[in-house]
């Protein structure tokens, strides 16, 4: 009897132990599916307005200039938040005090992406800003 009770005490600390090493460590992140490269690698001058939409999506704005050519903005924002946390358990068993440490940090990024067309609907010039903050 006396060494089931050992044993369950040795797999009870083996289990504190797994415990108080373990952490948890979660990335959440918006749609990243817009970014710089992907506007430099793929918008060309010279593309129509579907070859875009196929590309980028709906723009958050469109206006028009004196001379009725559209101009169409894409704005992005993702936010990133890391969270980490590890408990020590070992510390509970061992000395009937325990505790749980976590942190977190948060970042954003934005993406503008301004696209002119001409009177035929092409591309004739786009630019783009990018931040981290």
């Amino acid at each position: 009897m006396k060494q089931i009770t050992k044993l369950g005490l040795l797999v009870v600390l083996g289990m504190g132990v797994l415990a108080g090493c373990a952490s948890a460590d979660r990335t959440l992140a918006a749609d990243e599916q817009m970014t710089v490269a992907k506007a430099q690698r793929e918008i060309k001058v010279g593309m129509s307005s579907a070859e875009v939409v196929e590309i980028l999506g709906s723009p958050n704005m469109i206006t028009t200039d004196d001379q009725r050519r559209e101009t169409w903005v894409y704005d992005r924002v993702s936010s990133q938040v890391d969270t980490s946390a590890s408990s020590q358990g070992v510390w509970l068993l061992l000395f009937g005090a325990g505790g749980q440490k976590s942190s977190a940090r948060s970042s954003q990024r934005t993406l503008t992406i301004i696209i002119k067309f001409d009177e035929q609907n092409k591309v004739r010039d786009f630019a783009y800003r990018s931040s981290s903050f």
